[in-house]
């Protein structure tokens, strides 16, 4: 899987749903922007419920909830992960990323645009929260298209 970039200071959740869907930033940001969702809002990376509904989108099925992170061997094959998890003025924030296990490999996939690879393995710099389980595609949702609307928030 490749990594998609963020091409705003606050677009780690729409990169990491572009390298999920393996599509181009700009358009899962013109299909979350069509929804009401934009890189600028807080919200995006101090709420799941917005990364959750464009992955809904996009026909992606994820875990309901967030399993706090116990141990890099214990992650699923891929997931979303919450890392420099912080609370400011009483609200959560962290920054997106993939985490993949490709060929019993494992990697993390950061959007961020300042670092030397974004395919990282430097696993004990990072320290993830919680996670969020990404599910095989079915073979019905091949080739990820976006699907309608998604329901409100």
């Amino acid at each position: 899987m490749e990594v998609v970039l963020q091409e705003e200071t606050t677009g780690c959740g729409l990169a990491s749903v572009a390298t999920l869907v393996k599509r181009r930033y700009a358009e899962v940001k013109a299909l979350a922007n069509s929804l009401g969702i934009f890189a600028q809002d807080s919200r995006l990376y101090s709420d799941t419920r917005y990364v959750r509904r464009l992955l809904g989108v996009y026909g992606v099925r994820v875990s309901e909830k967030e399993t706090p992170f116990a141990s890099w061997p214990a992650l699923p094959d891929r997931a979303l992960l919450a890392i420099k998890y912080q609370i400011e003025n009483g609200r959560p924030f962290w920054h997106w990323v993939v985490f993949v296990r490709e060929g019993g490999a494992p990697a993390v996939l950061d959007p961020a645009k300042d670092l030397s690879s974004n395919r990282r393995t430097d696993f004990d710099a990072m320290q993830p929260k919680w996670f969020i389980e990404v599910y095989p595609p079915s073979s019905s949702s091949a080739g990820i298209a976006p699907r309608g609307e998604a329901p409100p928030l």
